[in-house]
């Protein structure tokens, strides 16, 4: 995984867990998940956190959309002379 703008340790950004852990682009879709790779935003989840109904972030919406918010600001902190709504098409806060 490269570097992430949201987290330094290699564990699960939700729970803190170690085991299992998997990437999850924050953007994904429509060429995002690129966007994602080259700004950093990604973090680590476990294998649940991550991919499995209902709790999982690409079934929980509430949970997508928070992880959503904190790239927005996380970008907007480490990347302050970039416009995040002209690079990722959309306002998450």
């Amino acid at each position: 995984m490269a570097k992430s703008i949201l987290q330094t340790e290699r564990e699960s950004w939700l729970s803190g867990r170690t085991d299992n852990l998997e990437e999850h682009h924050i953007f994904y879709g429509q060429g995002r998940r690129k966007l994602s790779e080259r700004y950093g935003l990604k973090v680590w989840l476990t294998h649940d956190e991550h991919n499995e109904p209902p709790h999982g972030v690409h079934f929980n919406r509430e949970l997508r959309r928070a992880l959503e918010r904190a790239g927005q600001i996380a970008f907007e902190r480490e990347y302050p002379e970039l416009d995040f709504v002209g690079i990722f098409g959309r306002n998450c806060l």
